[in-house]
């Protein structure tokens, strides 16, 4: 079973797991997370349907019973884990992959994820066991939960009738509650959900999937473009010029809600973070915490250090009010408050980001090579054997820090790559290492 995965169990359905697979993952997770009642959600895939079958056919075989949400975003999923005090609960999706792909998105207790690390592992080795029901099998419930919920978002809802918004909700689970929270004066795109993605697959990471809310945002003049991924965990903006914004430097925008009026805090970026992100706000006082890239690695993290508020590059924001956890719905909500306050005192969301950033970024560069560790150690010689850096990081792939510019070289957890990321003031000098770097990686390809 090609599913388990570093952050969860994720593949194409029926070829890298299947029901059989999906029913023993249910009838172990009980035990795995001493759970006797498991929260459920799911997505619109589908193939949802047939897995939530299987999922609940094995949780209740074991004995424990299953509440079911119905369709949800997997923040849902996550806030009414720790809001009502389950166990455990599990989200069915693939979050941003295409319609073939479906998966299991495991939390514990406090919605704790549940990753490789820290649990999977031992229940992929669990299912190879043979399942014996129990003779009193568990029940399951269903629940309402969209009106609780809807009141927590609410909170952060707030005038932006001075901002012309184009929202993609890319046929994902964000229709759920957008119309709900952003209002009808926002311009919505593929809003109905459509677990087959017919407009464009739900990545907002691709550059291909965020032409149409480019198009948009120029032909309506909008202020802001938002798009949302498949399972509406992650949340990605375009400027009034249709220019995408990195997503890393909406965690230095975050800080102009959390951080006004003197406040301390701490705040999470991942090993990918630019570096303009703790320029910009440690003067507001941030004091900046760098860790692996993951829910399963930076929510616990976030926890652990106590933060405030954190995210990623890949568009990924989570919040101590949000029980640790990432929402894209909560992430948009705070940051079109700031973009509308902005514009209020003259301030476009383009110019707000150039404020911030003052780097130049080669974007993430994908090289598929069996070597990654070789290639790694490779850059990490090379760069090492000139002026010695200023930081050096290695719990995720390698981070090393120059006064001017910085490299991140590490393996995805989901794909087959060494994942290469450049950032320098001088444009000459990022060319000159990114070229460096592929001919290192390509030497050893």
């Amino acid at each position: 079973m090609k599913a388990f995965k570093a952050y969860d169990i994720r593949g194409v359905w029926n070829t890298d797991f299947n029901s059989d697979d999906v029913y023993r993952i249910g009838f172990y997770l009980p035990e795995l997370l001493g759970a006797d009642t498991i929260l459920i959600g799911r997505d619109v895939r589908v193939s949802s349907p047939e897995i939530f079958d299987a999922l609940t056919k094995g949780i209740t075989e074991a004995g424990a019973n299953v509440d079911s949400i119905g369709l949800a975003t997997t923040p849902l999923v996550y806030w009414a884990t720790a809001k009502y005090g389950y166990k455990a609960s599990v989200q069915i999706t693939a979050s941003h992959n295409a319609p073939e792909y479906n998966g299991l998105k495991v939390s514990a207790e406090d919605a704790r994820p549940v990753g490789y690390d820290s649990g999977l592992s031992e229940l992929q080795k669990m299912i190879l066991q043979t399942p014996v029901p129990v003779k009193d099998t568990g029940s399951i419930r269903e629940l309402n939960i969209y009106d609780d919920y809807l009141a927590f978002q609410s909170q952060y809802k707030s005038d932006l009738s001075n901002l012309k918004i184009s929202m993609d909700i890319s046929n994902g689970m964000a229709a759920l509650f957008a119309r709900k929270l952003f209002g009808d004066n926002v311009r919505y795109i593929f809003e109905e959900p459509d677990g087959t993605f017919p407009n464009h697959y739900p990545n907002p990471l691709n550059p291909e999937n965020i032409k149409d809310l480019q198009r948009d945002v120029l032909e309506n003049q909008s202020d802001i473009g938002v798009i949302f991924d498949g399972d509406a965990d992650r949340v990605m903006f375009v400027d009034e010029n249709g220019d995408f914004i990195s997503p890393d430097l909406m965690i230095a925008v975050l800080g102009n809600h959390f951080l006004s009026e003197g406040k301390k805090a701490r705040v999470l970026q991942d090993i990918r973070t630019s570096k303009a992100v703790g320029e910009y706000l440690k003067p507001m006082g941030a004091e900046m915490h760098m860790w692996r890239v993951g829910r399963a690695y930076a929510a616990l993290k976030l926890k652990e250090i106590d933060g405030l508020f954190g995210g990623e590059l890949a568009g990924h924001y989570y919040f101590k009010d949000f029980y640790y956890s990432d929402s894209g719905i909560m992430a948009a909500l705070i940051l079109l408050d700031i973009f509308a306050q902005k514009k209020r005192e003259g301030i476009t969301v383009s110019e707000l980001i150039n404020m911030i950033s003052g780097y130049h970024n080669s974007g993430e560069i994908n090289f598929r090579i069996e070597k990654k560790q070789e290639a790694m150690d490779a850059v990490k010689a090379h760069f090492e054997a000139g002026a010695k850096p200023t930081a050096f990081y290695d719990f995720d792939g390698y981070r090393i820090e120059y006064k001017d510019w910085w490299l991140n070289i590490r393996p995805s957890n989901t794909e087959p790559y060494l994942r290469f990321l450049c950032e320098a003031k001088d444009p000459d000098v990022l060319n000159e290492v990114v070229t460096t770097v592929k001919e290192i990686v390509k030497s050893l390809s």
